[in-house]
C-alpha cells in the first residue's frame, strides 16, 4: 500500500510542479518518485520470492501514510524557506 500511496503523491506533485515550476515542488516530487522506485524494486523482489507485488497490510498502509506526511512536512518547510527569501541549493 505504501507503493500505491507514494505513486499517487508523486503524480500529484509532478502535476503541481508542471503547473507552478517551484523548486520546493521539484524537490518533493523527486523524493516521492525515488520512494516509489524503491518500493517498486522491493515489489519485484517480493514477486521473485513468490509473494504478491502489492502489500495491502495494515502496517504497510501506516508506513505509506507516514511517508506521505513526512513528504508534505518537507514540502511545507521548503515552501516556508522560499517565502522567507532563502535560496535552495540545487547542487
Amino acid at each position: 500500500m505504501c507503493l500505491i500511496m507514494t505513486m499517487i503523491a508523486a503524480v500529484v506533485f509532478t502535476a503541481l510542479w508542471a503547473k507552478m515550476r517551484k523548486q520546493s515542488l521539484l524537490t518533493t516530487t523527486l523524493m516521492f518518485w525515488a520512494a516509489a522506485l524503491m518500493w517498486s524494486v522491493d515489489g519485484i523482489a517480493s514477486l521473485l520470492e513468490g509473494e504478491p507485488f502489492f502489500d495491502i497490510s495494515r502496517e504497510d498502509t501506516v508506513l505509506g501514510f507516514i511517508i506521505v506526511v513526512c513528504g508534505l512536512a518537507v514540502f511545507a518547510f521548503l515552501t516556508a524557506m522560499e517565502k522567507r527569501g532563502h535560496k535552495l541549493k540545487t547542487n
